[in-house]
């Protein structure tokens, strides 16, 4: 019978010492504030533009909402993960200017954000995508929204409470990284295919 892997509470904000000790193939939890962002936002911090609110030791989840407003309230319906690789860019700038500590997303990322994960203590959790109903779920409340007007409500900086948000660390701060090593491991085989 196959041994249930220990399951790692996170709680914000995520410390560097917290993060350090977590490696690739971890099952996490997550609980606290998250921010959510886009391409937009990751924009506009690397071309100089201020966060509304400190991201140290903080967490982007890359994801566009679907959140209504009900009995005066912002009720979140839908909450998938985005693909991450678009954010690729950005992220080794919004690492080392803000002190951003986790990205949670979907399909990985790549040889920038390793090494910024490495560097900087950072790490990326993949969390499940087509899920978008059942990770909403585990949102607690929304305790405020940015740039609703100037991005739109898919792109704004939402900010979430979350109670028991899980995803598998892909990228730790070792500089270990999941993705690179599931193409490896594919190269080797589509070569040995081939032959």
């Amino acid at each position: 019978m196959k041994k249930t892997q220990k399951l790692h509470p996170l709680t914000a904000p995520f410390t560097r010492a917290q993060i350090s000790a977590l490696r690739v193939g971890d099952r996490v939890r997550l609980s606290g504030r998250i921010f959510t962002g886009r391409d937009r936002f990751h924009k506009y911090l690397c071309e100089g533009g201020k966060p509304p609110v400190s991201l140290r030791d903080a967490a982007i989840y890359h994801c566009g909402p679907v959140v209504v407003r009900k009995a005066g309230r912002w009720v979140v319906t839908a909450a998938g993960p985005t693909t991450s690789i678009r954010e690729e860019s950005y992220t080794p700038a919004i690492m080392a200017r803000h002190g951003l500590r986790v990205m949670i997303g979907k399909g990985g990322m790549g040889a920038g954000t390793r090494a910024a994960c490495r560097r900087h203590g950072g790490v990326y959790i993949q969390v499940i995508g087509g899920a978008a109903a059942l990770l909403a779920a585990k949102i607690r409340r929304v305790e405020a929204v940015y740039f609703l007007q100037e991005f739109g409500q898919a792109e704004a900086v939402w900010v979430f409470d979350v109670d028991g948000l899980e995803g598998v660390v892909t990228m730790d701060a070792t500089g270990g990284d999941e993705h690179a090593a599931v193409k490896d491991r594919s190269r080797r085989v589509l070569k040995k295919l081939l032959k």
